[in-house]
């Protein structure tokens, strides 16, 4: 590996309290590393696309590594290891965090120590606790700091069943959506902790799952779960024998219809709002990593439908129908969504907005007219055309 020598660094205005303690990798640009950016003793840090803005932090609480990851203004990484992941200004990862691929942490999100993140999109305010794997699912809902969803330590997003010829990960969780979400006037969504959520699952605003329970089931808007009663008991099992296989596969493209609008919403709206250049550079590595859990999503799809088996006409009438549906729908719908889809909703919602200013000012201060018509916008990209998903 080759590096930087530490003197280059602290020419280009970054903060080293220890600078021999420190190893950049000539693979990153200095250009992409903002003036009052800290870098502690035992960071280790590499990757082109790596983006430092200023007063971000990293390996505050121990040994870091980080590679290619972008860092809003204020964001931190405490310690542990961090990989191709997005922190928007104000984000943290607590110590010992393991952060991989298709990460995105919004706007004062947060998590606390030893958290498990892949392919995981937490908006604005999200705060997951301690001791917590909340891989493959986007969490959304609260309008401040003091006012967030919500998971609490030891909880579990269940992302892998031993269903097909090699198990599968056709499970991707919405807690909220994006479509509502964005906008940051939603109810806020609280996840107990020592408990868990079998995915595919939907969750509403407004719901609080109690504490120390597995919840297998989807639940609407605005309710309180105590818990699930699941009877013990043993049966003869063929896991190549798969289940809702139409019901699982739309949830999962609910999931990728979510992500497109998303994808939408920081290509035409945030990126194009966007006037500062170390900034569109962190909003562009968002807009990868919205890209790779798309890519993701759809290959989990077509490895679940690959594998799946049904155990009578019925189910296999099911199997075929779904993959009808989804070689129908993939060409388009499996990839983020063209400039010019929905052009004209998009034009009317953008009509009058202005470049600049703090982006979750912005959003809260939009009316509900201007709301809506980002709403009807966003869900018109979620949806594929006339094929119904849910």
């Amino acid at each position: 590996m080759d590096l930087y020598q530490p003197q280059s660094l602290v020419d280009r205005g970054l903060i080293l309290p220890a600078p021999q303690a420190v190893y950049v990798d000539v693979d990153v640009c200095l250009d992409r590393l903002a003036p009052g950016a800290t870098l502690y003793p035992g960071t280790r840090m590499s990757g082109p696309k790596t983006v430092l803005a200023a007063n971000s932090s990293v390996g505050s609480q121990g040994p870091t590594h980080l590679k290619n990851v972008a860092l809003g203004r204020g964001a931190s990484v405490a310690s542990g290891t961090v990989e191709e992941a997005c922190l928007l200004d104000g984000a943290s990862l607590g110590p010992n965090s393991h952060v991989r691929v298709g990460t995105l942490l919004e706007e004062s999100s947060s998590t606390g120590h030893a958290v498990g993140l892949k392919q995981t999109i937490l908006l604005s305010f999200a705060t997951l606790g301690s001791q917590i794997n909340f891989c493959d699912c986007l969490m959304a809902g609260g309008t401040s700091r003091n006012d967030h969803s919500e998971v609490g330590s030891g909880f579990i997003h269940f992302n892998f069943t031993p269903f097909g010829e090699r198990g599968d990960k056709a499970t991707a969780s919405l807690f909220g959506d994006v479509c509502q979400g964005v906008f940051l006037n939603k109810p806020r969504i609280f996840l107990g902790g020592s408990g868990g959520v079998v995915g595919p699952a939907r969750m509403g605003y407004g719901t609080t799952l109690a504490a120390g329970s597995v919840y297998r089931r989807d639940y609407e808007s605005g309710l309180l779960v105590y818990g699930e009663t699941t009877l013990a008991k043993s049966r003869a099992f063929d896991p190549l024998l798969v289940a809702r296989v139409g019901q699982r596969t739309r949830k999962c493209l609910a999931y990728i219809g979510e992500l497109r609008a998303l994808y939408a919403w920081y290509r035409d709206v945030r990126l194009f709002r966007e006037t500062d250049p170390l900034n569109q550079l962190i909003l562009e590595m968002a807009l990868d990593q919205i890209e790779s859990a798309i890519a993701e999503r759809s290959k989990q799809i077509q490895r679940f439908l690959d594998g799946a088996h049904g155990a009578h006409d019925e189910s296999s009438r099911d199997i075929e129908e779904t993959r009808t549906l989804w070689q129908t729908l993939s060409p388009d719908f499996a990839r983020p969504p063209e400039v010019g889809e929905e052009v004209l909703l998009r034009n009317t919602f953008l009509e009058g907005v202005a470049q600049g200013r703090d982006h979750v000012s912005w959003v809260q201060g939009l009316d509900e007219e201007k709301v809506e018509q980002g709403r009807t916008w966003l869900r018109a990209i979620s949806q594929p055309g006339s094929f119904p998903i849910l």
